[in-house]
């Protein structure tokens, strides 16, 4: 679905993200597990055209590489940001129309109606303040808000970051769920072992590189990664 050809992103004078290259196939689940400074957050920021970079990408076999960022949403990518990043004096339906400005008005009943069934708790709270919600509930309304364009391929920073234990299996049952509805996910996770129990494929960052590259079980049995990542 998405070819990332000799990726390279830099702030100033460091390297954030040093030539990577790697691939995501349609229909599966892929994560990318690596310490903090890796450069995986500015690879998907790169993808999306939000910082300055070198290199190919390809989404369904067309050059995306200089598309504004709205014109890559309209193609069927979209990001689920780290940190939640929802409009806190909006209402959950506010928000979730905010997800779906680049596509016609006329499908947004539909639309929502879909997410609602995603997220029973949304339509719980559809008109009250994304900002008086708990954390898990404002990480299900990025990601509802992020469903709205109905994307092919939808990319997630950090959905559990700052959840309870309880809340982040809601969220990796809500991933699988999503990805069983036919959309492509790739995945940041500092949950790596979460995170590589459900992923199909997985890629190791370090200092800006792929290091190590395997099906998501390979790597969750790897050694060298349950050492680093996973707790001996």
């Amino acid at each position: 679905m998405i070819e990332i050809t000799n990726l390279n992103v830099k702030y100033g004078g460091i390297r954030a993200v040093r030539d990577i290259s790697f691939s995501v196939s349609e229909g599966k689940i892929v994560t990318l597990i690596g310490a903090n400074g890796a450069g995986k957050s500015s690879t998907l920021r790169a993808i999306c055209n939000l910082v300055k970079k070198t290199g190919t990408v390809k989404f369904l076999g067309i050059d995306i590489s200089a598309l504004p960022t709205k014109d890559i949403v309209k193609s069927g990518i979209t990001l689920v940001p780290e940190g939640r990043r929802v409009f806190p004096d909006l209402t959950v339906t506010e928000n979730l129309v905010l997800g779906a400005y680049s596509k016609p008005r006329n499908t947004f009943s539909e639309d929502i109606e879909w997410v609602f069934k995603l997220f029973p708790r949304l339509k719980e709270r559809e008109k009250q303040l994304a900002g008086t919600m708990s954390g898990g509930e404002q990480q299900m309304l990025a990601v509802g808000r992020a469903l709205m364009s109905r994307p092919k391929l939808m990319m997630m920073d950090e959905p559990s970051l700052g959840l309870s234990p309880l809340l982040v299996s809601d969220i990796f049952q809500i991933i699988k769920q999503i990805s069983g509805e036919g959309v492509t996910i790739l995945l940041i996770e500092q949950n790596a072992r979460m995170a590589l129990k459900i992923a199909d494929f997985a890629y190791v960052m370090e200092a800006g590189e792929i290091t190590l590259s395997g099906t998501g079980e390979e790597i969750l049995t790897n050694d060298t990664v349950i050492k680093a990542y996973l707790g001996a």
